[in-house]
């Protein structure tokens, strides 16, 4: 499904990652694929309240959790850095969306990186 937030399909996610050699692209393109497929859950699914959009983040920060996996396989790892600018990303799509008051600490809680 094609994404139709203009200023989500604009963007290029995790694109601190792809500058920074430390971080393998094929795996990069993996995490790139999680937060695409959450905006399209959250296109689809349309959160009406700040619950319904976390239950959605909850579910890509699961598959990030089992991506930092694929990182540490490759010699690299969703560390400090990484894991402030993959925030930072699940702050870009709630804002994007319109909930701009979404807590960060709370769109990746279930986060184990």
């Amino acid at each position: 499904m094609p994404i139709t937030n203009q200023q989500v399909a604009g963007h290029t996610f995790l694109q601190q990652m792809y500058d920074d050699s430390y971080f393998p692209d094929h795996v990069v393109d993996q995490g790139k694929a999680i937060l695409l497929r959450l905006c399209e859950r959250v296109e689809v699914e349309q959160p009406s309240d700040l619950e319904t959009l976390y239950a959605l983040t909850q579910a890509a920060t699961e598959e990030f959790n089992l991506l930092d996996r694929e990182f540490v396989a490759a010699g690299s790892g969703i560390e400090t850095v990484a894991r402030e600018w993959i925030c930072d990303e699940f702050c870009f799509v709630a804002s994007a969306y319109g909930f701009m008051d979404a807590d960060a600490e709370e769109l990746t809680s279930g986060r184990d990186w």
